[in-house]
């Protein structure tokens, strides 16, 4: 008899009596095995990473509780990322580094495990995003991915109602594809919202105020420029949906369009024109970058429990 339970397996193994199992459990012990104990590190990238993780800290003769404690996480936490059962993060990544010796080991290994966190089909596009110099992005219903805080990317990947693991582990990969912003040369952002991004509450009042606050602070760095649609502004070039444009250091513009299932990536110049004209319509009919910081702290204001 085999019970599953979330964080090992239990193997009761019965005595045998004259050739066949004892269904009165005359004789019975438990073994645990952990996930992190099967864990195969061939399975992927993420599950190499947790396998080496454990490896290098046993070798090391540290226990997870005093490496969590100096990559200041919760050791269950630290116990689920080892099991392959969480993303790492960045900054265990350097810690472990340090602490396991591993000459930078595991924060070379961190991007790779975060790009193969995302779909497949939306892969090809983090790549392209990290090469590029330019941004232009329109959004009608959701704050765009770059600008999202923990809590936001939460609420809004919930809303598809999948398993709590697989949220944690695209709010994680969501997060680490803003890291070109935090460069000593980030590209350029141009961002157009509808009025709806602004009023649509995702989450909770605390988790909206949070998320227009970052907002707001984006759109007063010197290299994001954000404006916003109002409502009164009627019908507009981007009703058919969102995408966002990218000019890059090498080789030809891309857009990039939402879909339902999936997005898809173009490259033919009669779509990267129609993009480059589409969002200059909607720039022309959005309000100022200072008036849409307004309306930012308008919203924020009016938001209700």
């Amino acid at each position: 008899m085999i019970t599953v339970c979330e964080t090992s397996v239990t193997i009761r193994a019965y005595a045998q009596q004259g050739g066949g199992i004892d269904k009165g459990c005359f004789h019975r012990k438990a073994v645990h095995v952990t996930y992190a104990e099967e864990l195969d590190p061939s399975e992927s990238v993420l599950a190499f990473y947790a396998t080496e993780l454990r490896r290098r800290r046993e070798a090391a003769g540290m226990s997870q509780r005093a490496l969590a404690k100096e990559a200041l996480m919760a050791p269950s936490l630290l116990n689920k990322v080892e099991a392959a059962r969480r993303l790492p993060t960045k900054p265990l990544s350097v810690v472990a580094d340090k602490m396991l010796l591993a000459d930078e080991f595991f924060t070379r290994l961190w991007p790779v495990v975060i790009k193969h966190a995302y779909p497949a089909w939306f892969r090809p596009y983090v790549e392209l995003e990290e090469a590029a110099t330019v941004i232009r992005s329109f959004q009608v219903q959701l704050i765009p991915g770059l600008l999202q805080t923990s809590e936001y990317a939460r609420a809004v990947l919930a809303g598809g109602r999948p398993n709590r693991d697989t949220v944690e582990e695209l709010v994680t990969a969501r997060l680490a594809r803003q890291h070109i912003l935090e460069r000593p040369a980030p590209p350029e952002l141009w961002l157009v919202l509808d009025e709806n991004v602004l009023r649509r509450r995702v989450g909770s009042v605390d988790t909206m105020r949070g998320q227009l606050a970052r907002l707001r602070e984006a759109a007063e760095t010197p290299h994001i420029v954000l404006q916003i649609v109002p409502y009164d502004a009627g019908g507009h070039a981007g009703m058919d949906g969102p995408f966002s444009a990218l000019t890059l250091d090498e080789g030809p513009d891309v857009v990039y369009v939402d879909g339902f299932l999936q997005g898809q990536i173009f490259a033919e110049p009669d779509k990267i024109k129609a993009a480059a004209r589409t969002y200059d319509l909607l720039a022309a009919v959005a309000l100022s970058p200072d008036r849409s910081i307004d309306l930012i702290n308008d919203a924020m204001k009016d938001l209700r429990p």
